[in-house]
């Protein structure tokens, strides 16, 4: 089998660079071109445009920033008339209408289509410890376990196209909501004078700990947002997809909107591509006031 990666950036770098290790002939396109060196390097073919990678492989996988860029990427006409005879599998964080869209595309176009999105970071992605979620035909699942096995050992099938990408964005829902309301438990013991190490010990020791919080707990203290594993503005982008999504399923998603708010300042700080735990800065930024005042 001959794979096409399509997008190797903060996660497709690496995950891309397990399929070279495993010997799997490998084509890679992204649309920095810069971002390719290393898989180069490493003995990776390169596309000057998706529709010669596509061409070339048997399997596509995409690891591509948000549905439009699918769309410019996989589904622009050039590239739409290689699909026939292969397989796409969808590795990104979009919604689960989304999913689907791209799936009758791809189906329409002669190929097939899985969707399996994964939970982790850079460093699960290097060590092929991510969690992959596989919406897909049980028989289609089967076929490409093997492959899906370099990037998490046991991939979980969760049921058809739409039901990962829903999955995807009820877990990063959770990644952005206890985050915050990490950042706001820490400020407020922060302004009363409450040792935070002892905060700390008693949070561990109750029903209420998440590992997240020790794991981003250092940036939040230090102001260091630098080398992120997941940027601010990829959360953002997340929390739009599960609000948009979760409205149109009629949840009341008061409590997510008011995390949107706060990655918003984040964003207006400039901090963007910093980790997403500069959220905490947002929450404890003396300019909350002008904030509150502005957005009402």
């Amino acid at each position: 089998m001959k794979v096409a990666f399509l997008g190797t950036g903060l996660m497709g770098l690496p995950m891309a660079q397990r399929l070279l290790a495993a010997n799997i002939q490998l084509i890679a396109y992204n649309r920095t071109p810069e971002k390719l060196a290393p898989l180069q390097a490493a003995g990776a073919e390169i596309a000057a445009h998706p529709r010669h990678a596509i061409r070339a492989a048997d399997c596509v996988i995409l690891m591509l920033t948000n549905a439009g860029a699918i769309y410019s990427v996989l589904l622009s006409d050039t590239s739409w008339r290689t699909l026939a005879g292969r397989t796409v599998i969808q590795m990104g964080t979009i919604t689960p209408s989304e999913s689907k869209e791209i799936r009758d595309s791809v189906v329409n176009a002669g190929g097939e289509y899985l969707e399996a999105p994964v939970l982790g970071s850079i460093p699960e992605a290097t060590d092929g410890k991510l969690i992959v979620m596989v919406g897909a035909y049980r028989d289609q699942y089967q076929r490409y376990l093997q492959l899906l096995q370099h990037f998490g050992s046991e991939p979980i099938h969760v049921g058809s196209v739409g039901c990962a990408s829903a999955l995807k964005l009820a877990l990063n829902q959770l990644i952005a909501s206890l985050t915050t309301s990490f950042a706001v438990s820490l400020g407020f013991v922060q302004r009363y004078g409450v040792d935070v190490d002892l905060f700390m010990q008693i949070l561990r020791d109750s029903p209420l700990y998440a590992p997240t919080f020790d794991e981003k707990l250092q940036r939040m203290l230090d102001g260091n947002y630098a080398n992120p594993n997941f940027p601010t503005k990829h959360l953002l982008k997340d929390t739009d997809l599960f609000i948009d999504e979760a409205k149109s399923v009629g949840l009341n998603v008061s409590s997510i909107e008011g995390v949107r708010e706060i990655l918003q300042m984040a964003m207006k700080m400039s901090l963007a591509t910093a980790d997403y735990s500069s959220l905490f800065s947002a929450i404890n930024s003396d300019s909350n006031e002008e904030w509150e005042t502005g957005s009402g």
